[in-house]
């Protein structure tokens, strides 16, 4: 009877206890880890949704870059985080499915050391050059390619990176051979292609998009559904009959395993009030991505998804990342 009754009190408390940290949560700054350099769409899209996710959680969400190892390093300070929801981290195409299934050595484990809270934006993929490289359309680069094999290097946002594969899938598809030139995120890859260093880039369109408009880089392809409305004249890649290429990327939020469901529950709930904001959908349109908030488990469904694709393409093309 003695123990009927310290169990039951047992499970009050640990009841009481998770409706508390709900309720207290959160009562100081969150921090927003973003795996990529500064200026990147991964960074664009948090610095978007950060301002307003503190609103709905009533505190500051401070964006944090962690650059390096194709997003690995600051998605492996997610992983290492307390649970308690005050560290959250951007969960990217690269971070949580490219990266884990080209790198042997990665510090985390994609599926078992986050939670996913919520994907926030799908954005286009892009294929972009120099305005100096002497080709207009994609039969012109191609066939530009072939006549100097090996001549040409493209940027990108890190080795295992989204860029990364989605350079190596073109170069399968077109039978061409460019060198891989990583950086530690879009940012600095795309200012090293705009001014000359590297004369193509794979991207995602946020980092870009400005750069395209203003004439500073030349655009040749994108990855997406459909034509973008603000690129018109742009075919995509499924339509130059590459549909391997044809892989929009995602934006999403993850947090530490073991963090309470009260809370996770908390943050998705706030990150989905925050992408359908009218203004953070103006700000995302603006940069060519479209706002998603789906629940953890639709989140979680889409990672693992992503994460067998990327198990299966890295053992077709042998790539080997460490």
């Amino acid at each position: 009877m003695i123990r009927k009754v310290l169990t039951a009190a047992l499970a009050a408390s640990v009841l009481v206890a998770g409706t508390a940290s709900a309720q207290s949560f959160p009562n100081k700054p969150i921090k927003l880890i973003v795996p990529f350099a500064p200026a990147g769409t991964t960074d664009i899209v948090a610095r978007i949704v950060a301002d307003q996710l503190g609103k709905e959680l009533g505190q500051p969400v401070i964006v944090e870059n962690r650059a390096g190892g194709g997003g690995s390093i600051g998605a492996n300070e997610v992983a290492k985080a307390a649970p308690d929801g005050y560290t959250i981290g951007v969960a990217t195409v690269s971070t949580m499915a490219v990266n884990p299934a080209a790198n042997p050595k990665i510090p985390y484990n994609n599926l078992t050391d986050f939670i996913p809270v919520t994907n926030l934006a799908a954005v286009p993929n892009l294929l972009a050059i120099n305005p100096s490289v002497p080709a207009k359309d994609m039969k012109e680069f191609v066939e530009l390619l072939k006549k100097n094999p090996t001549k040409y290097s493209f940027a990108t946002s890190g080795t295992a990176g989204i860029g990364h594969m989605m350079g190596e899938l073109f170069l399968t598809a077109t039978n061409t051979d460019m060198v891989h030139i990583p950086y530690k995120g879009a940012g600095p890859a795309v200012l090293d292609v705009i001014g000359g260093q590297v004369p193509v880039l794979f991207d995602n369109m946020p980092s870009s998009k400005a750069h395209i408009e203003a004439g500073k880089l030349r655009l040749i392809a994108v990855a997406a559904p459909t034509r973008l409305p603000y690129f018109p004249n742009t075919p995509t890649f499924a339509e130059l009959k590459m549909p391997e290429v044809n892989d929009p990327a995602w934006y999403g939020l993850v947090v530490p395993a073991k963090t309470p469901k009260d809370i996770v529950d908390k943050i998705n709930a706030a990150a989905v009030k925050a992408v359908n904001n009218p203004a953070v959908k103006e700000k995302l349109a603006q940069q060519g991505a479209d706002p998603v908030g789906n629940t953890p488990a639709q989140f979680a469904a889409q990672i693992k998804v992503e994460f067998e694709k990327m198990k299966a393409l890295v053992i077709k093309k042998n790539i080997k990342l460490d």
